[in-house]
């Protein structure tokens, strides 16, 4: 790895690993690293080129994003791993799954998508748009190519086909808003082609994790213990 992923640690026992959205960092889960430290040894991580980890040299891609988790978790010396994913995180997970499956006991999705076109067209399609603009003025501005890269992922990646979901023997909780920006149908399905799925809806939006908690936590900790 051409850089060092920065994260936070709370708590002892099995890991967890908490993979952020786009244009955030670990500090998005406050309302989950105390809860889960309890019984887990939580890990939030902040992604290549978000929060304090550096850009680094390597491709900006959701591919690159879980190779780089691969590291991180050899460096830890850890082998296996709950992962908790959200939004872009989520597809992070997901990549993740499908390359390293034995090194997942555990997967939660939270509002993750498989393309673009999982992504509500109200939001997508201003995604779209401010990604070309960016890029045009990449050029000349740092700031403008940095929003570029950022919005390259959400128009870009992950392109994982449903049918590859089925190689993911894990047992994975797929959860969402019930207004989340990710279509419902969408959503339904990631749950549908995944061999070892529980699907559920929760009340709130795209950011369910920090603004029902108590629901979220709830869920998740359930599905763990299990």
């Amino acid at each position: 790895m051409d850089i060092q992923l920065y994260y936070t640690e709370q708590g002892r026992g099995e890991p967890l690993i908490l993979l952020h959205g786009n244009g955030e960092d670990g500090s998005y889960f406050a309302k989950q690293i105390p809860y889960f430290a309890r019984n887990y040894r939580v890990i939030a991580v902040d992604t290549r080129g978000h929060g304090q980890s550096p850009r680094g040299t390597a491709p900006f891609t959701i591919r690159q994003f879980a190779e780089d988790l691969k590291d991180l978790l050899d460096e830890l010396g850890i082998t296996k791993a709950h992962i908790l994913g959200f939004s872009d995180g989520g597809n992070i997970a997901l990549v993740f799954a499908l390359r390293y499956p034995e090194r997942v006991d555990h997967l939660i999705l939270n509002g993750a998508n498989l393309n673009g076109r999982g992504v509500k067209a109200k939001i997508q399609i201003p995604i779209i748009l401010g990604y070309h603009l960016a890029k045009r003025l990449a050029r000349k501005d740092p700031e403008a190519r940095k929003k570029a890269e950022l919005l390259g992922l959400m128009v870009h990646d992950p392109n994982v086909a449903p049918r590859e979901l089925r190689r993911i023997k894990a047992p994975v909780l797929v959860i969402a808003g019930t207004d989340d920006m990710i279509k419902e149908k969408h959503t339904r399905k990631i749950g549908a082609h995944l061999p070892k799925a529980h699907t559920v809806f929760i009340p709130g939006d795209h950011f369910i994790a920090r603004k029902n908690p108590e629901d979220f936590n709830y869920q998740v900790e359930r599905f763990l213990e299990q």
